[in-house]
């Protein structure tokens, strides 16, 4: 199971690089612009995308001790595998959904298309909420069948992985509340796009992190 490691890698380092490219193509008349509020300058901006990637960089270190143990234990005689609930797949849809609505909303806050901030981040956050919501009835679902986390290492490891990664879309959707209470205010909209772009770009994270953990249980 290397492979899923060398796959965690490539996202962080992909990732990293995006940022990068975003920092430094930058137009130089755009970077030299100081707001009249001081604390939404540049440095600012340029402090929240460091703090972006530091996040990433330690989330994506997390999940892969994570994996890395996940697959050390499995060898183990007493891993029994479980039998995953059939709506980890629509939940996997319902994220891929909110990922591609985000970018939407992130693309129009670039164009400066205020009109559908507002719409886009409802949207974004509906499925977000639908996302996690079916994660908890999943769960809900193996305790009924009587695969509680207690009853093998397979099924701990499961609801750490599900749980984990739920915990981290709930930490997006706090910032995300925060946006989206200030686009409904009218208040501050260029530090809301700015916080459109770098929440997009985690959520698009959180996706990918997704569709690793669930092929990985899939697989497994």
């Amino acid at each position: 199971m290397e492979y899923i490691l060398i796959v965690l890698a490539v996202i962080l380092g992909g990732l990293l690089g995006w940022l990068l490219k975003q920092t430094f193509n930058a137009e130089p008349w755009v970077a030299d612009v100081v707001s009249d509020t001081a604390h939404q300058g540049p440095m600012n901006a340029h402090s929240k995308l460091i703090g972006l990637v530091t996040l990433l960089a330690v989330v994506t270190s997390f999940f892969a001790l994570i994996v890395s143990a996940y697959t050390l234990r499995m060898d183990l005689g007493d891993w029994i595998p479980l039998t995953e609930p059939g709506i980890l797949w629509m939940n996997t849809g319902v994220l891929v959904v909110a990922s591609l609505a985000f970018q939407w909303t992130r693309n129009a806050a670039v164009r400066n298309d205020e009109s559908k901030l507002l719409p886009g981040m409802i949207v974004t956050g509906l499925l977000t909420s639908v996302f996690v919501i079916g994660q908890f009835i999943a769960w809900q679902q193996l305790n009924a069948s009587g695969q509680y986390v207690t009853s093998n290492p397979a099924n701990a490891f499961f609801f750490f992985l599900t749980g984990a990664h739920a915990v981290h879309i709930l930490g997006g959707m706090y910032v995300w509340t925060r946006a989206t209470v200030r686009l409904m205010s009218g208040k501050d909209t260029e530090s809301v796009r700015r916080s459109i772009e770098l929440c997009a770009l985690y959520w698009h994270f959180l996706l990918i992190v997704w569709l690793v953990l669930f092929g990985l249980l899939l697989s497994t």
